[in-house]
Parts: C-alpha cells; structure tokens; sequence
C-alpha cells in the first residue's frame, strides 16, 4: 500500500508507533531536516522497532542551496535501501513531497521508488499542500491535513518546543 499524508509528519508518526505496537519494524527516512532535537527523534530512540535517519541541515530552507542537493541524493539513495532491502514493513518518507516541490528530489526517482517497492512494504508519504499529482495518483489512501485556525497568526505565538517541535 501507499499512503500519503499531505500536511503532518505528526500523523504518520502515529502509524509507526502503532504498528510498532503490533510487533511491526519502522523506518522513518526524514528529508530536509537535520535538526537532532525534535521531539520524535528523542521518542524513536526509546521505540523499539522505530528507526529515523534525517537528511538535511537544521535550518529553515528558503532557496535550495548545494548542501540540500547532496542530502537529497543521499536520502534518496538510503531510502532505496531501506526499503528494498525487505527488513522493514512500514517505511516513512517524511517531507518527501516537499523535497520535490523544492527540486532537492526527482520526482521520476521518487515514483520509481514507489513502483518497484516490495509489496510487503507500506510506504507512507508526507510533504506540504503541493504534493505532487503524480504521488497523488499512487496513493492507496490519500489524506491531505489542513490548518483552519493557528495561534502563529491569530496571536504571534511561536512554534512551542514539545509541542511543534
């Protein structure tokens, strides 16, 4: 199956913990982000059958520079391990639709991923609103999560360690 979750790396990583509490092996692959501090990459640790690998600097991208072409290739080359390698059951391309939209990955490379994983592999996908309609079009489930109201805009308030990050 392919899910794709447009909008939270939030919800997929409630996928993985549940499976993990089935006994299930998780890999999550994090594009575009490096910083070692968010709170999921603390809970993985303590997770067992949970592992996360980041591909990306711990800064905010506004414009793609060379140092996020290298980690995209990187990322793109460990996912294609991680996932044909048939020792995980659920791997996680967290920001992957992202990373395309920003050109840090191909989209050819990231839908040849999709068609030639093992069938035994759930792949699930997040990235930003403009996932690409490609990735769209494979998904098995598609759920696209949007913000209606947030305190950043109604009142200033910042993103909250523990709770965004």
């Amino acid at each position: 199956m392919i899910v794709v979750l447009i909008g939270k790396t939030t919800a997929a990583l409630g996928q993985g913990f549940r499976a993990t509490g089935h006994g299930f092996k998780v890999f999550m692959i994090q594009f575009m982000k490096g910083y070692p501090q968010y709170g999921e990459v603390k809970a993985i640790e303590n997770t067992p059958n949970f592992y996360l690998k980041q591909f990306g600097t711990s800064d905010l991208i506004a414009t793609a520079g060379e140092i996020d072409f290298e980690e995209g290739r990187k990322g793109m080359e460990f996912a294609e391990e991680i996932i044909m390698n048939d020792e995980y059951d659920i791997v996680i391309l967290d920001e992957i639709g992202v990373a395309v939209e920003y050109g840090i990955v191909n989209i050819d490379d990231v839908l040849k991923l999709i068609d030639n994983k093992p069938e035994k592999v759930e792949l699930i996908i997040t990235g930003g609103p403009k996932m690409h309609p490609k990735i769209k079009e494979r998904a098995d489930l598609l759920t696209e999560m949007r913000m209606i109201k947030h305190y950043y805009s109604s009142k200033g308030i910042k993103a909250r360690f523990g709770i965004e990050y």
